[in-house]
């Protein structure tokens, strides 16, 4: 097992696939992937304007806004009102989605995955909780507003902490091994669970 940190300082800002806003990754799924051949990309998106969302065949996604007033979505003729900060929303990145913004720019967690290649989830917490990685399974800590510590890593805001089986590119930390570390953080925090979909 590996713990991983991955800071936010500096990453970099790229085009939303559509070109209608910018995405900062914090990790993705063979590792480089980007927006065109990931299993799962982790990132954070700026959204400054109205205008539709990329989509994304096959894939599905959450969606968290976490700095902002809001959006009035539109996903599949369907309306999704995101008004609230640090609440997962869940919808099908392969359906035309419009987003107007209720006041001003939002900025966004987003965690999109193929959902015929892996399944995921994504809670928000707050507090003090272990944080197990079963095996075949990748977890990946996120402080959303306020410092966090997982173990003996300490996270500031939108610095990321990732536990896989593998390696993957970052500032390394001390292993958890085989006892759970725990997640401490004051403000929200996102944890994403990550697992290779069962073919049948």
């Amino acid at each position: 097992m590996n713990l991983r940190i991955l800071r936010a300082a500096g990453r970099a800002a790229v085009p939303w696939k559509n070109g209608g806003g910018v995405t900062r990754e914090i990790a993705s799924w063979p590792e480089g992937a980007g927006t065109a051949e990931f299993d799962w990309r982790i990132s954070l998106a700026d959204v400054a304007a109205d205008g539709p969302f990329s989509t994304f065949p096959g894939v599905d996604r959450t969606l968290t806004m976490v700095e902002g007033a809001g959006m009035d979505l539109t996903v599949g003729g369907r309306r999704a009102l995101v008004d609230e900060r640090c609440v997962p929303a869940d919808f099908p990145g392969d359906l035309p989605t419009h987003c107007l913004l209720l006041a001003g720019p939002v900025v966004n967690f987003n965690v999109m995955w193929h959902r015929e290649r892996v399944s995921a989830s994504v809670a928000v917490v707050r507090g003090c909780l272990p944080v197990p990685v079963p095996p075949g399974t990748t977890v990946v800590a996120v402080a959303l507003e306020s410092p966090a510590t997982l173990g003996n890593a300490t996270l500031a805001r939108y610095d990321a902490a990732l536990l896989a089986p593998e390696a993957v590119t970052g500032e390394s930390a001390p292993g958890p091994g085989s006892v759970p570390l725990t997640l401490r953080s004051e403000g929200p925090a996102a944890l994403v669970t990550l697992r290779r979909a069962v073919r049948r």
